[in-house]
């Protein structure tokens, strides 16, 4: 077993419609306003930025977004990830009963040397910190959609 290499998923069911949380979502430059484990979004242009993010545990970590796939129809965000970790990310938005589904799924290798070298005894508490972001990350876009 690779003890670097992560996959993640996670749903959020979120009290708006579809195209409000793809709205939402497409724009990374505003996710430190209602994500507060996103530190820094500082866009390259138009489909590449370099984000910062910093969770529970005491490190940060960056790395270069690259969008691949922009699918309105579709509700998929996906980008390609590289820096601190290297793999993809992308979100599936979806109607879900009176609001959406929002589902986040992550493939990614952890090149952070910090990281790498706690890899076998931090696993747990590394895919804890990220549970707690995502949970953050959901209660934060929720009161977002509800104030926008």
């Amino acid at each position: 077993m690779d003890w670097t290499h992560y996959r993640f998923r996670s749903l959020w069911p979120l009290p708006a419609h579809p195209t409000a949380v793809y709205a939402a979502l497409e724009r990374p430059e505003d996710y430190p306003r209602w994500w507060p484990q996103v530190r820094e979004v500082n866009r390259l242009d138009d489909g590449t930025g370099v984000i910062t993010i910093r969770s529970l545990l005491p490190y940060a970590m960056t790395f270069t977004a690259r969008e691949v796939r922009r699918d309105p129809g579709a509700g998929v965000l996906q980008v390609a990830l590289s820096g601190d970790i290297e793999g993809w990310a992308r979100w599936t938005v979806t109607a879900a009963g009176p609001g959406a589904l929002a589902r986040y799924d992550q493939v990614v290798d952890v090149n952070k040397p910090l990281l790498r070298t706690f890899a076998v005894p931090g696993r747990p508490v590394f895919r804890a910190n990220h549970r707690l972001m995502m949970r953050a990350g959901r209660r934060g876009l929720t009161a977002y959609l509800r104030a926008v």
